[in-house]
């Protein structure tokens, strides 16, 4: 429930918590660690200057010089000298002289070095002491000097850094959660103006880019990402909306011409020649069915799909294709390499082979050829060469566009969609290749070159 309701705040609130309570944690433990270190600290003072004091009591005691009454200073309540007997030899002010301060055995454990600390009612005091002992007389006569000290200043100053510590910590950590909540919301303010400039920019087709923040940090390196990616977005919406308004201008011609000899016919039932209506309904139908194929090829070139590569023998490829020209108005000849061998997608590849032949088909003067070898770089090369008028060198790179049909090849029946050398170039970077178009002297040269990929075992 708790985790529930921790996971619905904020993540300027989840962020002020968590630090919050990672402080408060770390201030109590701190408060009890210095707590538990200056009581410590004021009590080993009050050891040393206990053992002092005894040390000093049974020098006086070697040297004969112990006065009676024991004097005594400030904090040390009580001095006793006591006998191997237990019984006491002499004494502090105010000190019993009958009674020792620690039992037979206490007193052999702090002879020994060890130190007691007792409850003062047992003296006749109030409050704690702490008593330790030292060793005194000769070795025939032990002696043992006992020193009492009070520990109620230690209690006094631990009781008051006790009351400070936990009165300062609870203010110190609501003035960190102020603080952390107010400079979580700044650093969290480059991502508030991110999405209301994505919402902006989902309101509008305006050329619109999300706003950098002026630290060069994480946050302005998402929105150059992102910037990115929306100039991407942008070239392929418009690249698509271009596309579809093409197809449909493309797509309207034959089907207008369709309709206009069919409507004719009807009007002038007895005039018209139906045969030739037919076969040029036919012949309009067949462009559009080429039409829809490759606008079908390069929609899902641009989906990017996942296509089946295997080794495949190009050469091959470039004889399966040719074979299917047999009865071509221009002979097609296959010339070079017998094999060649890379990985790829066959279809894909005979799709590029049989465009740029049809390509080289129709412009033809009286020959083509098909030349497959293995070029320099461990790249394999495709060129499909013609005798044709060929083509302007400032036109190489336009006919690559999709829908792009020269003057001499709009005819309606030896002109092509438009969409063939665009489908050439899409498989060819589908592969990691390059395709080219070169002056043939005469005629125009198409250069395709497919990298060589070591097939897998």
């Amino acid at each position: 429930m708790a985790a529930e309701w921790f996971r619905r705040l904020s993540l300027r609130a989840r962020l002020t918590t968590v630090a919050t309570i990672l402080v408060a944690g770390a201030l109590a433990a701190g408060a009890i660690l210095l707590s538990a270190a200056v009581q410590r600290s004021l009590l080993t003072a009050v050891d040393e200057a206990a053992r002092q004091r005894a040390v000093d009591v049974a020098l006086l005691i070697d040297t004969g010089r112990l006065p009676d009454p024991i004097p005594v200073e400030a904090g040390t309540p009580l001095v006793q000298v006591v006998d191997a007997g237990d019984r006491v030899v002499a004494a502090s002010p105010g000190g019993d002289r009958l009674v020792p301060i620690l039992l037979p055995e206490e007193v052999a454990a702090v002879r020994a070095g060890e130190s007691r600390r007792l409850d003062g009612s047992r003296l006749g005091m109030s409050g704690e002491l702490y008593v330790v002992g030292a060793p005194a007389g000769e070795v025939d006569e032990p002696l043992t000097v006992l020193v009492a000290r009070s520990l109620g200043e230690v209690e006094d100053a631990t009781r008051v850094v006790r009351v400070v510590l936990f009165t300062a910590a609870p203010l110190l950590v609501g003035a960190f959660a102020v603080a952390c909540w107010l400079l979580v919301g700044q650093a969290l303010r480059p991502v508030a103006a991110l999405r209301q400039g994505a919402e902006d920019i989902t309101t509008t087709r305006e050329h619109r880019r999300l706003p950098l923040p002026v630290a060069e940090d994480e946050v302005h390196r998402l929105a150059v990402t992102l910037n990115d990616m929306l100039d991407r977005l942008e070239r392929s919406n418009a690249r698509q909306r271009a596309f579809v308004s093409d197809a449909a201008h493309e797509l309207r011609s034959p089907l207008a011409a369709i309709r206009t000899q069919l409507e004719v016919a009807r009007a002038h039932p007895a005039d018209a020649d139906w045969d030739q209506t037919s076969t040029d309904a036919l012949a309009d139908v067949e462009r559009l069915s080429r039409l829809v194929d490759d606008l079908l090829v390069l929609a899902r070139a641009d989906e990017a799909p996942r296509r089946r590569f295997e080794p495949v023998d190009l050469a091959q490829v470039a004889d399966d294709v040719v074979a299917r020209y047999e009865s071509s108005p221009v002979p097609v000849r296959r010339v070079g390499a017998a094999s060649v061998h890379l990985t790829g997608d066959v279809d894909a590849l005979g799709r590029i082979a049989s465009n740029l032949i049809d390509n080289a088909v129709r412009h033809a003067a009286s020959a083509v050829t098909v030349d497959v070898a293995v070029a320099d770089g461990g790249m394999a090369a495709l060129t499909v060469a013609d005798d044709g008028p060929g083509i302007p060198a400032a036109d190489t790179e336009l006919v690559f566009d999709r829908f792009t049909r020269l003057d001499e090849a709009r005819s309606r029946d030896a002109g092509g969609t438009g969409l063939g050398l665009p489908i050439v170039r899409e498989l060819v970077r589908i592969h990691g290749g390059t395709v080219a178009l070169e002056d043939n002297e005469p005629g125009l040269r198409a250069v395709v070159n497919l990298p060589i990929r070591a097939s897998e075992s």
